[in-house]
């Protein structure tokens, strides 16, 4: 059975491929009700973890460390990356795969789905436009790990074309070459997508965003907002501030166009504290500047664009469903603005239909400038060796990966690689602006420090018996996954490596 999976930040959507239709999943929750969401979120007490509806119900009680958004941890997290649970230190690889573990059981235990026992759940995942290769293998990582197959992994705007693309063809019949671009703005992320529909073709011009801003962070608005109204309290505590911000939410997902005032009960925060009223227009005037921060993006990317004109401005996301959204993007772009008629699902319904090969041909490619820092000059100056550049397609998945490689002899005994990305690049072609520094990987050139422990070696420069000669094959596969061979002749010594961004928790 083919399965797409949103794994959002704050809601899991898992869309189905049934004979040419893409239902949404609904899953069963403790107290018999039926949601087309699973929460991502974790419950710890004790040693013991439960996940999705099972955590949901353990809420309430202050006894339990609720865990919410891991998705937001991606981004800055590598493979060692260990988060803070419930009193304990816990490898973050082991929580996505006990969540994606969660997930499994439910859709085949508590769910619609209707898929027989032992059934294969073969899933198109979907990641942010943003993330990057360690983001994208530990999410495909928890998902194998957790039973699923993975038939690959599709940008979520990227997904949301897909979607928009099935929903519209007879639309786009008339409009040959136009372009569409995807703002999607979910629970944690921000990304948008500029998409030219052509040919048959869905091809993908250019893709960003932001990856830490989402309808989290209008929650926190509106608590901080409530909490100067409501005055001076003693300090909330946790369990309590759980409970303000869960309020929070819920009355901000109640809004709409028409809504003059927002009302938050301080009394399920606090025994004994009152309501608070807030003109809906102070909030989001709060919001703004968070908003107009997607909007310049969304400006950004277009002024890049020379294929064509842009038709549509995509809509999509559970963050894009406050109402201050629409409000700031119709200002700017006017009759373009279309929301999606399913705004928290349109990218797993995207990923269904990929899932089910029915969807049009689709080409993603690298968001960043992806590279290594070398030296030169003896040594004397360190410069960036770009491998892939932003902007180079990824190949389809029946298409064979992209390859680069670099052969020279070494200088020292032990190669130090440094690996990182950057979003723009000076005249010189080295990295400026934003830089993300990578996982680092040593390798032996030494044959004698072969099977050490290479960590407490000292690097020393190094004779060239025999003419040694290295050689790095990198290699990047349909989904975005990074790799290198790392190899020396005449040895034959080699060995292969998975590239990861280093972590920073």
């Amino acid at each position: 059975m083919r399965i797409g999976v949103d794994f959002g930040t704050t809601r899991v959507v898992v869309a189905v491929a049934d004979r040419g239709n893409y239902p949404l999943v609904h899953f069963e929750t403790p107290d018999g009700q039926m949601r087309d969401w699973f929460p991502p979120v974790l419950a710890a007490k004790d040693g013991v973890r439960v996940y999705g509806w099972d955590a949901i119900a353990a809420q309430d009680s202050e006894s339990w460390t609720l865990v919410r958004s891991l998705k937001r941890w991606l981004r800055t997290s590598g493979p060692h990356t260990e988060l803070q649970v419930g009193g304990r230190s816990v490898p973050l690889r082991l929580l996505m795969a006990e969540m994606m573990s969660a997930l499994h059981d439910q859709l085949m235990e508590h769910s619609n789905l209707g898929a027989d026992p032992g059934e294969p759940l073969e899933a198109m995942m979907g990641v942010p436009a943003n993330a990057n290769s360690n983001q994208r293998f530990m999410t495909e990582e928890a998902a194998q790990a957790a039973g699923f197959k993975v038939l690959g992994v599709v940008n979520e705007p990227s997904a949301a074309a897909i979607e928009f693309g099935y929903r519209s063809s007879d639309e786009r019949k008339s409009k040959p070459g136009s372009g569409l671009l995807v703002y999607d703005l979910g629970g944690g992320t921000f990304d948008v997508s500029l998409v030219t529909l052509k040919d048959g073709e869905n091809i993908v011009e250019a893709s960003d965003g932001i990856p830490n801003l989402g309808g989290d962070d209008f929650d926190e608005i509106l608590a901080s907002i409530a909490s100067v109204v409501a005055g001076p309290n003693p300090p909330f505590t946790a369990f309590e501030r759980r409970k303000l911000l869960d309020e929070c939410r819920e009355k901000k997902e109640s809004l709409n166009p028409n809504t003059r005032k927002v009302t938050i009960d301080f009394e399920r925060v606090r025994p004994g504290m009152k309501e608070v009223t807030i003109p809906v227009d102070v909030y989001y005037e709060r919001c703004r500047p968070l908003i107009e921060a997607t909007r310049e993006v969304v400006e950004r990317i277009l002024e890049t664009y020379t294929n064509g004109e842009l038709d549509t401005l995509y809509v999509t996301g559970g963050g894009s469903e406050l109402p201050a959204v629409g409000r700031v993007l119709r200002e700017t772009f006017g009759r373009k603005v279309r929301r999606s008629a399913y705004m928290r699902s349109a990218s797993a319904v995207g990923l269904a239909i990929r899932a089910a090969a029915a969807a049009d041909p689709l080409r993603d490619q690298f968001t960043h400038n992806f590279g290594i820092w070398r030296e030169a000059d003896s040594g004397g100056t360190i410069v960036f060796d770009l491998i892939f550049p932003r902007g180079v397609r990824l190949p389809a998945p029946d298409e064979p990966p992209l390859r680069y490689e670099r052969v020279y002899q070494p200088a020292h005994n032990i190669g130090h690689f440094r690996y990182l990305e950057c979003s723009q690049l000076n005249e010189a072609g080295q990295p400026i602006g934003e830089i993300t520094n990578w996982e680092q990987i040593q390798f032996p050139f030494d044959p004698q420090l072969w099977g050490r422990d290479l960590k407490a070696e000292q690097v020393r420069p190094i004779a060239i018996p025999n003419g040694l000669v290295v050689r790095e094959e990198y290699s990047c596969d349909s989904s975005g996954k990074l790799s290198v061979k790392i190899s020396e002749a005449p040895t034959g010594h080699a060995r292969e490596y998975q590239i990861g961004q280093l972590a920073t928790v």
